[in-house]
Parts: C-alpha cells; structure tokens; sequence
C-alpha cells in the first residue's frame, strides 16, 4: 500500500495537468518510442519556442487528469509509452511539431487529441497540423483584400497617362462671398 505522502504527491500531479488540460485550447497524446535523444531535445526545444508543455507522464495519471476534465476517450489510448503535448495559447503548434516528428520517426505515432474541449482522432489531428499559420493566413487574407485596390489604383493611373494629364488636384471649396 502506497504511503499517505505518495497518494498525496500523485494526486498533486494529476490535478496540475487536469488544470493545464482544461485551460488549453488544443493538446496531442502521441506513441513516445524510439525517438533518439538528439531528436527529442530539439522537439522539446521547438515545443517551448512554441509555447507548448510536453510531459511524459504514467498513463494512469494521465488517465485520471482525463477523466477529470471530460475526456475519458483519450484513456483508450494510454497503451505504452506515451507524452502529451498541451497547447494553451495555440491550437495548431502541438500538431504541427509533433506531426513533423511522426512523419521523421517511424515508431513515434500520433495517437489522439483535443481540441476546444473535444476529443479528436489521430488524422483530424494531422489535418490540423496542416492548416497554415495564423501570421500566414492573416497575410493571406491581407493581400487578397489589398489586391483589388492596387489594381483599381494602377487602372486609374493608366487612364491618367494615357489622356497625358496629371491626376486631378482636389477641388479647393468655394471661397466665402465676401
């Protein structure tokens, strides 16, 4: 029977990560085997750069965080070594660093997810991993609205070269009768 101390140490853990799991906007549980030392450093590293907590925990512990916080799926999953990786400002980093790594390293495997408190399959996950950034879409979305009003800028520009007149000044108002 484990000591009062341990059970207490255990149920610390499990409420901590129950409480990153409820404030995180996306989170990915993956097959954590046969990633060499050198490639786990440098995803740990990306992880962080990203604002991603990743945590190698036993899967009852994680199970029971699960549980807590409404997803009891996820516990299906929790079968050999496995991490999580629990996005709270991102939704997309989780799945896009871990995907990469997924797609480098045969035994490393994308197994479940969450997402805006639902649990997710495995290729839903991977095809979150492919939506472009939010700096990329939002530059997307800035330069197709931009699009139409250079192009009617430059239109109007080519009638004004074309007649070999300036563009027209703005008329001055009407000076007050005196």
């Amino acid at each position: 029977m484990p000591s009062k101390q341990i059970l207490e140490n255990k149920q610390a853990v499990v409420s901590e990560l129950a409480d990153k799991l409820k404030r995180a906007q996306a989170g990915v549980v993956v097959k954590y085997q046969g990633i060499t030392v050198a490639d786990d450093t440098e995803m740990r590293k990306k992880m962080r750069e990203a604002g991603v907590e990743y945590v190698v925990m036993k899967n009852t512990l994680t199970g029971r965080a699960c549980d807590l916080v409404g997803y009891g799926e996820i516990k299906e999953h929790l079968t050999g070594m496995n991490a999580i990786a629990i996005g709270l400002d991102d939704p997309v980093a989780p799945a896009k660093i871990l995907k990469e790594y997924a797609e480098k390293i045969e035994t490393f495997e994308i197994r479940v997810g969450f997402l805006e408190g639902k649990v997710i399959g495995a290729d839903v996950v991977k095809e979150l991993a492919d939506i472009p950034s939010k700096e990329t879409l939002l530059g997307r979305f800035l330069g197709s609205i931009q699009s139409p009003i250079s192009g009617f800028a430059r239109a109007l520009q080519a009638v004004i070269d074309k007649e070999g007149g300036e563009a027209p000044a703005a008329e001055e108002p009407a000076a007050a009768a005196e």
